[in-house]
């Protein structure tokens, strides 16, 4: 079962975080949201405290995800997705729309994209944690290949220490070698009923223009707002337009 926290209660919100992330990023927002509902927080396969498998795929862990729900005993359930988790959410609710309500997709198109994160996946595999004691000592060295210190902080969340010994905690090998799996396109040829929400940051380029054509072809309920001031991190960065945002749709008859 992929590992999971629950807070609140009500009517039940599954979250599911980006590439590198983990529930854990999600907390402030997931505290948020509780307030009025069951908020279900995920770590996707290879990701967090999930297991580690032996192959990536949109469908695998859309699977995983579907199974969680019937384990946990829920009938239907909203669900919000950021980034690849977007994708990972969209796929659920094509391959198991009887157990979608609502979908909200965080700054992410069902298409296909580029390689964005092969220079991370080589500047993370090159750094030997063998040798590091501190998350700072692996920051320094980051910071040659990884400019952006938001972001190295945010990767370096995955390393965490056991038995005095730091080590990924994602399936840092394989996600790298399976990452052109995660660039792929989903829910082809496939018309998405569910309400729908897509949220977009004004300074993020995931969701350009023309995607929108491409979002209201496939999804027949759906509604694009665009965030303000707000780049790919969208809940991290402006998170009360976003918490309003949400609440919004969710709570919309």
């Amino acid at each position: 079962m992929l590992h999971h926290q629950i807070q609140g209660q009500g009517s039940p919100l599954i979250i599911l975080h980006g590439l590198f992330g983990s529930s854990d990023n999600w907390r402030s927002i997931a505290t948020q949201l509780s307030q009025d509902r069951q908020v279900i927080s995920v770590d996707l396969a290879n990701h967090g405290q999930s297991p580690h498998t032996e192959k990536v795929s949109y469908q695998a862990m859309a699977d995983d995800v579907a199974n969680l729900i019937q384990d946990l005993g829920l009938k239907k359930v909203d669900m919000l997705g950021h980034s690849i988790g977007g994708k990972v959410a969209m796929t659920v609710t094509a391959s198991y729309p009887d157990q979608i309500k609502s979908l909200i997709v965080v700054d992410m198109a069902p298409k296909r994209y580029p390689d964005r994160h092969s220079d991370i996946f080589d500047a993370l595999l090159a750094l030997d944690v063998s040798t590091i004691t501190k998350r700072r000592e692996a920051d320094v060295i980051l910071a040659k290949s990884i400019s952006n210190k938001a972001i190295r902080q945010f990767l370096l969340m995955n390393l965490i220490k056991r038995n005095e010994q730091l080590k990924w905690q994602l399936n840092l090998t394989l996600l790298a070698q399976q990452y052109p799996a995660l660039l792929e396109a989903v829910c082809e040829g496939i018309s998405i009923k569910q309400p729908s929400l897509f949220i977009r940051g004004a300074l993020s380029d995931y969701i350009e223009d023309g995607d929108v054509t491409l979002i209201k072809q496939q999804f027949l309920s759906v509604d694009i707002v665009t965030i303000e001031k707000a780049g790919h991190w969208i809940h991290a960065e402006r998170p009360d337009e976003f918490l309003s945002t949400v609440r919004a749709f969710l709570n919309h008859d």
